[in-house]
């Protein structure tokens, strides 16, 4: 059996080939059970969740991303879209501090930029992750 690590890289490399997120749900699903502390595991889980149009499931991932790693900037940004599609409140304050984060690495900054980039291009009317990157960056 491949371990988790193993299983994210596959899934990973399946995902930026442009697989279906349906499909590769229930390999991070599987990756969060053998790894149930492995914050991006749950963060990857979650962006699959939002991509396939189920934000609940999405909201507990990005729930427990957030819990294992506060000061990951796309835990933050899923957990964040995942409560405008919810209608939840408290969406600015994980808003507030992805953009803290942002702003002191810019390695983080390109990666989120690409992950944006990557949503609309997937799903090019999603209103929550456009309003969330438009609270981070302006525009």
């Amino acid at each position: 059996m491949a371990t988790p690590e193993e299983l994210f890289k596959d899934g990973f490399e399946r995902y930026q080939a442009g697989e279906d997120p349906e499909t590769l749900i229930p390999v991070f699903k599987e990756i969060c059970n053998q790894a149930p502390k492995n914050s991006n595991a749950w963060t990857s889980l979650a962006w699959l969740y939002l991509l396939a149009d189920k934000p609940k499931l999405a909201y507990n991932a990005a729930k427990s991303a957030v819990k294992l790693n506060p000061h990951d900037p796309q835990a933050r940004v899923n957990l964040a879209t995942a409560m405008l599609e919810l209608g939840k409140t408290g969406v600015r304050s994980h808003v507030e501090l992805a953009s803290q984060l942002v702003l002191v690495d810019t390695d983080w900054q390109q990666e989120i930029t690409k992950n944006f980039e990557d949503g609309l291009t997937r799903k090019p009317d999603w209103k929550s992750l456009i309003k969330v990157k438009q609270w981070l960056f302006g525009g």
